[in-house]
């Protein structure tokens, strides 16, 4: 077994990812260990992290500030001068508690630090718990545009606590819903329909519901983890939702929309190409457009808003010699990538998609 695919294996959950943590801990002994968080999660997950680490060892807590909106370089910069002046070495050990924006940007820091230093994920968001922390994928964005500088480089371990999750708004919990309904999509038509069905999530059903998605993921990323096939699947309703993401962000007039909220409406959009490209089933177009509805509404694109946003995708991270490519569905459960997508029926869909 290679070392992906062994860290593919190292996702632990609740009181075992604990003792997994200590005594990893205890046989690595880190010169000493540097606990990325934000203000969010320094506030409200920080000291119930540190009560559950037994081992005596030295460690100093590195702050940024919560947002994609600090995703980006200079953030970094921050993080590496701190770790500089904190004295850290190649034996230190970066653990990540917070979200998607503190997992990747600490994964992409500790991978870059004298060359490369060990890091932990604990995810404490459900978007980052069945996707961020999962899969190696580590970086930050440039400028509006998502996830243009980074590494793959797999942690030494993800721990799961699904009780930090008690810690989010309602928001933010369908945030990451968007992600674990994507997994149903690409992969799993029961799973998909167990998903969609859930007015409200439930907290006793969370930790079988994220096993199973990070099962999917971690199942498709184990096959291909560079992204050169199969793991590319995983993109469904990102190609239009990270520009949507991308160009709400950085337009102050428009509402800012979390991750999953633009990948929401980027799953419509999508599954309306499907209809058209693929001849993906109409009637579950229909069915998947009412449950999306349900759960995130409908946000409100003007002409021109469309033109930006399809300006945007050419710098989609799947594109090759300058063709974007998109995730589209034959079913639920059969996706194909590397579709060309005619720019007319990118207006159709959004056309669908306004007017549903």
């Amino acid at each position: 077994m290679n070392d992906l695919q062994a860290s593919l294996n190292s996702v632990f959950y609740a009181e075992n990812g604990y003792y997994k943590l200590n005594d990893f801990l205890k046989k690595y002994d880190p010169s000493r260990v540097f606990i990325l968080v934000d203000n969010n999660t320094h506030e409200h997950c920080l000291s119930k992290f540190l009560q559950k680490i037994k081992n005596e060892i030295q460690t100093e807590v590195i702050e940024i500030e919560a947002g994609e909106e600090f995703k980006h370089l200079q953030t970094c910069e921050g993080v590496w001068n701190a770790l500089s002046e904190l004295e850290a070495d190649r034996k230190s050990l970066v653990i990540n508690l917070g979200g998607g924006v503190v997992t990747d940007l600490g994964g992409f820091v500790a991978s870059t630090f004298k060359r490369g230093i060990k890091f932990i994920n604990i995810p404490t968001t459900l978007l980052s718990m069945v996707d961020a922390s999962v899969g190696g994928k580590t970086g930050v964005d440039l400028g509006n545009l998502k996830n243009q500088i980074g590494v793959i480089n797999q942690p030494e371990m993800v721990l799961i606590d699904a009780t930090y999750l008690t810690t989010l708004s309602s928001q933010e919990m369908r945030s990451g819903l968007a992600e674990i309904l994507k997994h149903g999509l690409i992969a799993d038509e029961s799973y998909w329909k167990k998903v969609s069905n859930l007015k409200e999530l439930d907290y006793s059903d969370l930790d079988k519901i994220i096993e199973e998605s990070v099962s999917i993921k971690g199942a498709i990323v184990d096959k291909d983890p560079f992204e050169q096939n199969l793991r590319k699947t995983l993109n469904y309703g990102h190609t239009l939702g990270h520009a949507i993401e991308s160009y709400c962000l950085t337009h102050p007039e428009k509402k800012k929309l979390l991750h999953g909220e633009a990948i929401a409406a980027g799953m419509i959009l999508e599954t309306y190409l499907s209809v058209q490209l693929k001849d993906f089933p109409n009637e579950k177009l229909q069915q998947i457009t009412e449950v999306i509805k349900s759960m995130y509404g409908i946000e409100e694109f003007s002409n021109d808003d469309i033109k930006q946003i399809k300006e945007l995708m050419k710098f989609d991270k799947k594109n090759e010699r300058g063709n974007i490519n998109f995730v589209l569905l034959e079913d639920i459960g059969k996706p194909v990538y590397d579709v060309l997508v005619p720019d007319e029926l990118i207006q159709k869909a959004f056309d669908f998609y306004l007017n549903y």
